[in-house]
């Protein structure tokens, strides 16, 4: 096998028995051992990965096996497992197991994928670089001076490097999406509501959304019409019919309408990102879609907006971590306020410590109206831009990230340089529209350029019909 291979290719010979699931399992704990510089895993399930492996084997021999038969997929630690940690790469729940298991978890087991273990992320989801875990930086798999984008990196870095067919990750800013741009890989964030959060830890829950990684539009599609559905268990998820994705694949773009937000192509834009960025316009131009100008005039609020918003509801979801029921417990506690202290000074990283405060001020009393309030109001004024000019265009492109994946370190002492990393992908969150990255070609350092197809709420299918299209076209 090749490490990057599609789940499409794998499937074929897997059916007819030129390969088993515990071949490929065994493949992908080499690359694992080989790659553990990396940092990409928090915990590896070696031996219950084989033993899934045989099982579907098994199934696939006797005609009973399911959709995603054979398919290893790595798992973001945000995700609850049951009898497994869920640490959200934060000390505060280090050896804390789950109880049971996310819905995602639950519909892809009874679809026959293998979970070959946890990866590693930003504490919390919080971080565009996954230098924020406390269990050490996750590594670009093409260059190990440089990260590998947040918070899902861990989860990019798995399907980059080839230890995985595919991997789950969160998305509440950017954190699938820009990972898997800078990575080179394929990375979507569904709508709001698409898919179930019962069972994904909490960060800013009316953005937070499960997202999904592989090495092709169709694998994505593959895992998405699996997970993607109502769940009486989250009382946001929609009560929207499923399509088939798969059938929106093997398209032309002829006649789709796709807008172009002049706000994302200002001069501050990297020249080598507009260039590669242009060549997908002008291959699509080329294979009959109109493309057409268009405005997001809020554009210029949406980092603030989101950074009030989601810091709010971390301050709120994050409260839970007292130190009294579950988790992280300092031991130099004297009363019952030394306890929450000690416990959430010693158990959250520096980047969470500086969420929650934010998100606590915002929400204090004398400045709730003031900034609360207000970005809410701002919030609703970036969806209505959306909604305007979906009325023009069947889809919006745009760049994934202003640069290619930066050097370790590089922005660490200046947050606001690091929440910038971000201004492309946040008005996706707010806005509560699906968006999916694809590989749009490498920089003079060989580094990937990931392209953005943003689309109307529950037209996955719209976004990734243009991105299949893009990945094969010359």
């Amino acid at each position: 096998m090749t490490s990057r291979e599609s789940y499409n290719s794998f499937r074929t010979r897997l059916l007819s028995g030129e390969e088993s699931c515990a071949q490929r399992v065994s493949a992908y704990l080499d690359v694992i051992s080989q790659r553990r510089n990396l940092n990409a895993f928090l915990d590896i399930f070696a031996d219950d990965a084989m033993e899934q492996a045989i099982a579907v084997d098994k199934k696939i021999q006797a005609g009973t096996a399911g959709p995603l038969a054979g398919m290893v997929i790595a798992i973001k630690d945000v995700l609850c497992m049951k009898g497994k940690r869920v640490t959200c790469a934060s000390k505060i729940l280090e050896h804390y197991e789950a109880l049971y298991d996310a819905t995602v978890i639950k519909k892809l087991r009874e679809a026959d994928a293998i979970f070959i273990g946890k990866t590693n992320m930003d504490e919390f989801a919080m971080g565009s670089s996954n230098e924020n875990s406390a269990f050490g930086p996750v590594l670009h798999p093409m260059d190990e001076t440089r990260v590998p984008g947040g918070s899902s990196g861990g989860s990019a870095v798995a399907v980059a490097a080839g230890m995985a067919t595919a991997a789950l990750g969160s998305d509440t800013g950017g954190s699938v999406r820009q990972p898997a741009g800078l990575c080179g890989v394929v990375g979507l964030k569904p709508t709001y509501g698409r898919v179930s959060r019962y069972g994904l830890v909490a960060f800013a829950s009316s953005f937070d959304q499960v997202g999904v990684f592989g090495n092709s539009v169709r694998d994505v599609a593959s895992v998405l019409q699996v997970i993607a559905g109502h769940d009486e268990n989250d009382s946001t998820s929609a009560h929207v019919p499923v399509p088939d994705y798969l059938s929106f694949l093997n398209q032309n773009v002829q006649g789709l309408k796709i807008g172009l937000p002049k706000e994302y192509f200002s001069d501050a834009l990297d020249k080598e990102i507009r260039a590669v960025v242009e060549k997908k316009i002008s291959q699509l131009a080329s294979g009959g879609a109109e493309i057409i100008d268009i405005s997001l005039p809020h554009t210029e609020y949406t980092i603030p907006t989101y950074y009030i918003l989601a810091t709010a509801e971390a301050s709120s979801n994050l409260a839970r971590y007292d130190g009294a029921r579950y988790g992280y417990r300092s031991e130099a506690t004297r009363d019952l306020e030394s306890m929450y202290v000690k416990s959430r000074s010693e158990g959250f990283g520096p980047e969470v410590k500086r969420r929650i405060m934010l998100g606590t001020y915002v929400l204090s009393s004398g400045y709730y109206d003031a900034y609360y309030r207000k970005a809410q109001q701002v919030r609703r004024l970036i969806q209505h831009d959306f909604f305007e000019a979906f009325k023009q265009v069947d889809c919006l492109l745009t760049p994934i990230s202003p640069t290619t994946a930066f050097k370790l370190g590089e922005k660490s002492d200046d947050p606001l340089q690091m929440y910038l990393s971000d201004i492309y992908t946040v008005s996706a969150n707010l806005a509560g529209i699906p968006g999916l990255s694809v590989n749009a070609g490498f920089d003079k350092n060989g580094l990937p350029i990931g392209v953005q197809l943003l689309g109307k709420q529950f037209d996955e299918g719209t976004i990734m019909r243009i991105g299949d299209y893009l990945e094969t076209a010359n």
